[in-house]
């Protein structure tokens, strides 16, 4: 062999930082050829460093996608990280392209490692697939396909909305790389319901297809609290009950000025004493005991569980705590008192909250809500979610809900015939109870509608691994918690409240790049987060002329082309003054020759 070129190149890499590379090729000097071309030799290191085509690195792509999509940095922190651990001076815009060519290479791999995936789900006795979409604004809906047993995001993908055609290829083409579910979790979307049971019909086993106990009890508390919980806002709003009490809060303290610190220092010492618990103390200390007063009715969101309406009715807390302070009111003034400022605004609180008590509207709605927040209440007791205790959230919702599932699913099976049967016997025929009656209607028509996909939890694992039982998860709460952390940490990382845009351009692998955080996933795909590069580059073995992310779709072109909203492409060629012109000649010409 002898030397035919020598080429010089630049190259970075994270081992060796900034290089020059001198690249022999040789060819046989004898002139042989090989299906008609000349036999080259070139050295085989350079292809396991350089992606092709490309002066970086495959470790410098890797860590520029592992900053990115997993600690969630920003751009200029890669740079910066770049420049002082490792020396290397990149743009912002190599950033953003060797992040891109991550989640192609980290999507291509994922794929290549699709028969050792399912061999461990083989191992576990198969795997539940829980299915959802997010999105914000109806922009960004990105649709992702979780393992349950493992915690593993088996696919992600752009889709233009939760449609049934749109979710159903992602499922069969999934279930074709990593072997058919054991079950299928969903919520109660029309859509991914009509995808699921299509998916599952296409099986040569059938499956469960079960519906998540949460989506359930949320979907039936909206249906049967809103249009209560809405009236009783509307009469709140109508005597402008909240408003009038934050003002009276806002003046109490513009009297107390410099001394409310004070003031609050006698209140705290009133509250420590047990004489006189219906007398007002005296002075400054007096008008910040009011305030407090109002303050604690303003503050009824505290007797919440931080679940959000239907498990919370904040309406139904502000007339409660309206009552009671209306009564602790009256306490106060049927004592002796001298018409000190205090009991002035004392006065002034009642004439506000007892506008709650004698209204008859609002007494109406509050029973309504309360009878139907009762037969709610009923139906989650049932299905056994039960509230936790403030702070002691469970790890796998992070904040989401601070609802617990306990129990065994045949003991919910029991305790659902249970209730069904007892709402039956309680329904009136006829008389006044009216609204009793639509009340238990609307929840035994949810349970006849979805109460076949409330049960099957029990997961038989075969014979090879022991036999026995495995539960799968009654709720999607734990795909809804991770797409609540993906959602936090580019929040974090952006600092913007709204995603709109950044869930537009977020690449959809962006979720499969969570899976690196789950050393067993890291385990079966690479070995270990140090052999990442060296797995990328063998998904470019023998097609060095052209890399991985020029052979497949471009990740980043898929993104703007299946959102539901207008895109940023498409919104700039809308509003090219070319195109509006041409819209208006041709909109004059129609006008012209129909006249």
């Amino acid at each position: 062999m002898v030397v035919r070129k020598t080429r010089v190149r630049g190259a970075v890499t994270l081992a060796h930082g900034r290089f020059q590379v001198r690249q022999s090729e040789r060819v046989c000097g004898r002139g042989c050829l090989r299906e008609g071309k000349p036999l080259v030799s070139r050295a085989d290191d350079l292809q396991r460093l350089l992606l092709p085509r490309s002066t970086f690195g495959y470790d410098v792509m890797a860590h520029v996608g592992l900053q990115r999509f997993v600690h969630h940095r920003q751009r200029e922190e890669i740079r910066a990280d770049l420049a002082e651990r490792w020396g290397i001076e990149i743009s912002s815009g190599e950033v953003s392209s060797l992040a891109a060519r991550f989640c192609v290479y980290l999507a291509g791999l994922h794929r290549a490692r699709a028969e050792r995936l399912r061999a461990a789900f083989v191992s576990d006795g198969g795997w539940p697939l829980h299915v959802d979409a997010t999105g914000e604004d109806g922009q960004g809906t990105l649709l992702v396909l979780y393992s349950g047993w493992r915690g593993w995001v088996l696919g992600a993908w752009k889709i233009p909305t939760e449609r049934a055609e749109a979710i159903l290829p992602r499922m069969v083409e999934t279930a074709r790389l990593f072997g058919p579910p054991c079950s299928v979790m969903r919520d109660l979307g029309r859509a991914v319901i009509e995808a699921s049971r299509d998916f599952i019909a296409s099986l040569d086993t059938p499956i469960p297809n079960l519906g998540c106990h949460m989506h359930f009890v949320r979907d039936v508390g909206k249906d049967l609290l809103r249009d209560a919980h809405e009236a009783l806002r509307a009469l709140f709003r109508r005597f402008d009950i909240p408003s009038k009490l934050r003002a009276l809060v806002r003046e109490l303290g513009r009297k107390l000025g410099s001394g409310l610190d004070q003031a609050r220092a006698g209140l705290a010492a009133w509250l420590e004493r047990d004489d006189a618990p219906y007398a007002l103390p005296s002075g400054n200390d007096g008008l910040a005991t009011v305030r407090a007063l109002v303050q604690w009715t303003l503050d009824f969101a505290d007797d919440g569980h931080d679940e959000g309406f239907p498990f919370d009715r904040p309406l139904l807390d502000l007339y409660t705590r309206c009552l009671r302070a209306c009564r602790a009111t009256e306490a106060f003034l049927s004592r002796a008192h001298d018409d000190s400022p205090a009991y002035q605004a004392l006065g002034r609180l009642l004439r506000i909250v007892s506008t709650v008590r004698s209204e008859v509207p609002f007494g109406r709605q509050a029973a309504i809500l309360m009878a139907r927040a009762h037969l709610l209440d009923e139906l989650r007791d049932a299905l056994r979610l039960q509230l936790k205790e403030r702070g002691r959230t469970p790890q796998h919702t992070q904040s989401l809900s601070s609802t617990q599932v306990v129990s065994e699913p045949r003991d919910v099976e029991a305790a659902l015939e249970a209730l069904t049967a007892s709402l039956i016997q309680r329904r009136p025929s006829r008389g006044p109870a009216d609204d009793t009656r639509k009340a238990i209607d609307l929840i035994v028509d949810h349970l006849e509608r979805h109460g076949s996909s409330l049960s099957g939890h029990q997961i038989e694992l075969p014979a090879t691994l022991g036999g026995g039982v495995r539960l799968v998860e009654r709720t999607n709460v734990m795909l809804e918690s991770f797409f609540h952390r993906m959602k936090h940490a580019e929040r974090r990382r952006s600092g913007r409240k709204t995603l709109s845009q950044d869930l537009e351009h977020l690449p959809p692998e962006a979720a499969l790049a969570l899976n690196l955080t789950r050393p067993d996933y890291v385990e079966v795909l690479c070995g270990s987060i140090d052999r990442l590069p060296a797995a990328f580059a063998e998904l470019d073995v023998g097609h060095r002329n052209l890399s991985l992310p020029a052979r497949t779709r471009s990740s980043l072109a898929a993104c703007e082309s299946v959102t539901r909203s207008m895109t940023t492409v498409d919104r700039r060629l809308v509003r090219t003054p070319s195109l509006v012109n041409r819209v208006h000649q041709a909109a004059r010409s129609r006008s012209t020759r129909l006249s």
